[in-house]
């Protein structure tokens, strides 16, 4: 494997992330918007460089990254790209996470 991976977006994870700007665009400020962002770009590049480094979770081969409290960032390693399968809010019932 590379030292870096492409990233792919599964179309669950586009919509996943954006419901949850909707809700802080809604609910909070922009600056809530900005560190989300930032927390989301800086996981994905921990993801990128190291995808070995977070443990594979209960469901199929896919991994869990958890980003925030309330947000855990589901993926899967393929060859030398990761795609990333879900952006799912922890607050819910893990029967809701669609993986």
């Amino acid at each position: 494997m590379k030292n870096t991976c492409e990233i792919i977006w599964s179309a669950e994870a586009i919509k996943n992330v954006k419901e949850i700007i909707d809700y802080l665009e809604w609910k909070w400020t922009e600056r809530e918007l900005r560190n989300f962002a930032k927390k989301l770009e800086k996981q994905i590049d921990i993801i990128k460089r190291q995808p070995l480094s977070f443990p594979k979770s209960k469901r199929k081969n896919i991994r869990r990254a958890v980003m925030t409290k309330q947000t855990t960032v589901y993926y899967e390693i393929n060859n030398d790209a990761i795609r990333i399968v879900s952006l799912f809010d922890n607050r819910k019932n893990p029967k809701k996470l669609k993986i």
